[in-house]
């Protein structure tokens, strides 16, 4: 159980950046996976005053407040446009509906858990982080450094012309992945590019890059080939949900899957 001191819900950025600064102070997103924990916290900070609950496209990019509901990211028809159903398919087995309506993706990437969809699936794309003092920092350096007291604004996904698949594996619908992956493709300085996201290793997630020009042609074997390269590139661990050897063998099965369907897709 939680327990909290006192609650405040300031009205500037400055105001909420100074409160967090004491070691006795958290954040709040949605507070879905904080309240369950056992904690003793003097003040909470609620973030819902300050504007950071709107998805914006502002033309090459889409900003996503950090107060934004993955029920929001689900349903983001701006997203939605750009990755199909990449984005919502990532975010659907997250408990149920009553709980992507307050669980924020700010907490979700801040948190950076090993079990988090919502970051296996954003580190794979073109996405930054806007921090209030550390400024715009690309997701994949934000996701290895250390915890401090900064606060997250925003989720940056920068437009590019890019396929995006992702996949998971449960014991049941709506428990933690086993595993997670993402793959994404696109042209980058006129190579092909491949990246690669895998979660739930249960550490957090990684990202892998590979530049690969494979034919949409490709066959099953061949696929299968680059699939178990890219999976034998990650460290992975044993858990009560699998073992190190069995997160490896799925890891290389949805990532062969995902890569399959992209191809696919060019054909």
């Amino acid at each position: 159980m939680i327990t909290i001191g006192n609650y405040v819900k300031p009205k500037t950025l400055e105001e909420a950046y100074e409160l967090n600064q004491a070691r006795s102070s958290r954040v709040m997103g949605g507070m879905m996976w904080m309240r369950l924990g056992n904690a003793r916290v003097k003040t909470i900070i609620d973030l819902s005053d300050l504007g950071l609950d709107q998805i914006e496209d502002e033309g090459n990019v889409i900003k996503i407040g950090a107060m934004c509901t993955l029920r929001q990211i689900e349903q983001c028809e701006a997203l939605k446009e750009l990755y199909g159903d990449g984005i919502a398919e990532s975010v659907r087995h997250i408990v149920g509906v009553q709980f992507r309506n307050q669980a924020t993706i700010g907490g979700s990437i801040y948190g950076r858990f090993g079990f988090s969809d919502v970051l296996t699936a954003f580190l794979a794309l073109d996405t930054f982080v806007e921090l209030y003092d550390g400024g715009t920092i690309r997701l994949s350096e934000f996701v290895n450094r250390r915890p401090d007291k900064d606060i997250l604004l925003s989720i940056i996904v920068r437009k590019s012309k890019r396929k995006f698949r992702y996949g998971s594996i449960r014991q049941t619908k709506t428990d933690f992945p086993v595993i997670a992956c993402s793959v994404v493709t696109g042209m980058v300085h006129g190579q092909e590019t491949w990246y690669f996201s895998v979660g739930a290793r249960p550490m957090k997630a990684a990202l892998l890059e590979k530049q690969w020009e494979i034919p949409s042609d490709a066959s099953e074997e061949i696929i299968a080939e680059y699939a178990k390269q890219a999976a034998t590139e990650f460290t992975y661990g044993s858990n009560m949900r699998g073992s190190a050897e069995y997160r490896q063998h799925l890891a290389e099965v949805l990532i062969r899957r995902e890569m399959a369907s992209i191809l696919a897709e060019g054909r």
